[in-house]
């Protein structure tokens, strides 16, 4: 296979959803040539149809089950790409929830705990084993975490959400300043909204919660809204890592690169 991650392995976390920006970013690395790792809570069916269809786009494919959560799966994650492909080249934090919506003062503590330790923890314990992977190889390497537009700004009934995504730009600055000595960058992508089956839990929420008539008038809102004229697509975010995890991009680290079509403007 030819391509400019010829050679390369990528590692996706959450990334066994159809639809969803896991996938989008590892169909975009597949194209380009990359061995790809689909990893999940679960390798179910629907993760086993993603898999499949990056070996029909020609990438080298292999899956494994992984809880975030749990720094001992993360360290079997990256374990598993360099016995499978022989390094781990690019790591993507893409694994995340943000579906328990509710006012601050509502929110359950548990419900606080299990956001913050998918969407912050989870992502720390992966770069934590993908950094010692790639320093000990010492052939440098990509760690691209997915923030979010709430990485920037605050949205109401998400503290647990806003916060954690807050926390990993504060993760992606700290691990850069240290990986950079082993030619490791580490940056964040803050998409707009993107309708994956996350987003249309959003976008079912919200739209009641501010008083749209419709989905489709709070998406078309959105529309509205948006200087570019729409929300965000997967293929935005894709377009986005595989650049951070090209060589033209080797300078960039420590940065949160916002892809919202100029919604989220700093």
């Amino acid at each position: 296979m030819t391509g400019r991650f010829a050679g390369k392995t990528i590692v996706v976390t959450g990334s066994g959803k159809q639809k969803g920006l896991g996938q989008a970013i590892l169909q975009r690395f597949a194209d380009e040539g990359a061995n790809c790792i689909v990893s999940d809570l679960s390798i179910d069916a629907e993760a086993e149809a993603v898999a499949g269809d990056l070996r029909d786009r020609g990438a080298e494919v292999a899956t494994i089950a992984c809880d975030v959560t749990q720094p001992g799966q993360c360290q079997a994650m990256v374990d598993h790409a360099v016995e499978r492909f022989g390094s781990i080249d690019i790591l993507v934090n893409n694994a995340g929830i943000g579906f328990m919506m509710k006012p601050l003062i509502e929110v359950d503590p548990a419900d606080w705990a299990t956001v913050i330790a998918v969407n912050l923890s989870g992502a720390f314990y992966c770069t934590q084993a993908a950094g010692r992977a790639m320093a000990a190889a010492g052939k440098g390497g990509r760690i691209i975490n997915i923030a979010s537009q709430a990485a920037k700004s605050a949205f109401p009934h998400l503290p647990a959400y806003v916060s954690s995504k807050h926390g990993m730009i504060g993760l992606t600055r700290a691990a850069a300043l240290e990986l950079g000595a082993h030619r490791i960058t580490v940056n964040a992508i803050c998409p707009n909204h993107v309708t994956t089956g996350l987003g249309e839990q959003q976008n079912a929420y919200f739209s009641k919660l501010l008083g749209f008539e419709s989905v489709e008038a709070y998406l078309q809102n959105m529309h509205r809204k948006n200087p570019m004229g729409r929300p965000g697509l997967g293929s935005d975010t894709a377009a986005a890592c595989a650049w951070l995890a090209s060589d033209e991009a080797f300078y960039v680290t420590g940065e949160a690169l916002n892809v919202s079509g100029g919604e989220e403007m700093h």
